[in-house]
């Protein structure tokens, strides 16, 4: 038994007649009739009464007109969603985050793709320190990654998407916390919080350069991996630390963010993916990102 067989009993049983079920197939009547019979033959089972006036469904032509369809649905849902697969409409596309980006650019970036592609699943990981990334790109962890440049690696390719500049979070009590803005060389005599060092954290490096740049090097007291661990230990009293500015959109009690005055050290974010051809849905996803990135303020401004 082939499908043809399935869509000619299902076009005979709607018409109950085998005249308007041929002209609705565009076939010959006869040919219709046998391949009708042959069906009977192999199931074995009676499908259709038939006389010269009419053709009616036996009980069990009728269960089977039921299953054939839903058969046939089946078939058509299995065939459009293929081809819907194969244009990128329907699939699965992974991003990461680094930490800062994960509380204002995450929800931005989810809210607009959900809107736009609803049919494919996003699977968002926040976050992710930059060799993080790096390693759950090569290991197909993540399709694309929103990270701190730059990322020596050729397997991988990257453009910056934007720039911010970085500023301090200090403690409430801080006598420091009551500035409209402050220098890094007003930190000299503080002891850091910062991204871990241990892990090649691209904003470690930035923090390091500023503050040498300002004439000393930070004491750096705790080493961490989350930008909401990270602000928490400034709230708690720890130290004081220099973070991206849209860090800002976290908001933890205890921690008060200050801008930066004179020479304002800034990161980059970049959007990363392998030097590869992108995926027909992670080409989609890529397309409306394109559009609206330019449409978002990547320092998390209001």
């Amino acid at each position: 038994m082939e499908l043809r067989h399935l869509r000619y009993y299902v076009a005979v049983a709607e018409e109950c007649h085998f005249g308007r079920a041929a002209q609705r197939l565009h076939i010959a009547q006869p040919p219709l009739s046998q391949q009708i019979k042959q069906l009977e033959e192999d199931l074995g089972v009676t499908l259709l009464n038939r006389s010269t006036r009419r053709v009616e469904l036996t009980a069990a032509g009728q269960r089977y007109l039921e299953r054939a369809k839903e058969i046939l649905a089946s078939v058509d849902a299995a065939a459009d969603e293929a081809v819907r697969i194969a244009g990128g409409e329907i699939g699965r596309v992974s991003i990461g985050f680094t930490g800062s980006a994960t509380y204002h650019l995450l929800p931005a970036m989810a809210r607009r793709l959900r809107a736009e592609l609803p049919d494919i699943d996003l699977d968002l990981h926040g976050e992710m320190l930059t060799p993080q990334q790096a390693a759950a790109l090569h290991d197909g962890v993540i399709d694309l990654g929103f990270l701190r440049p730059p990322v020596h690696d050729r397997r991988l390719r990257y453009e910056v998407v934007g720039a911010e500049p970085m500023v301090a979070v200090v403690p409430h009590s801080h006598p420091l916390a009551t500035r409209t803005s402050l220098e890094v060389a007003d930190l000299e005599h503080e002891v850091f919080v910062a991204y871990s060092g241990f892990n090649r954290s691209v904003v470690f490096e930035v923090v390091i350069d500023a503050c040498q740049r300002a004439g000393f090097r930070p004491v750096i007291r705790h080493e961490v991996g989350e930008t909401a661990t990270l602000v928490s230990f400034v709230a708690a009293g720890l130290g004081v630390a220099l973070v991206p500015q849209s860090v800002q959109q976290l908001q933890i009690t205890g921690a008060v963010y200050v801008p930066l005055a004179g020479e304002v050290p800034t990161v980059e974010l970049a959007m990363a993916m392998r030097d590869e051809p992108p995926s027909p849905d992670l080409e989609r996803v890529l397309a409306c990102l394109y559009r609206v990135l330019p449409e978002v303020d990547l320092t998390g401004n209001p």
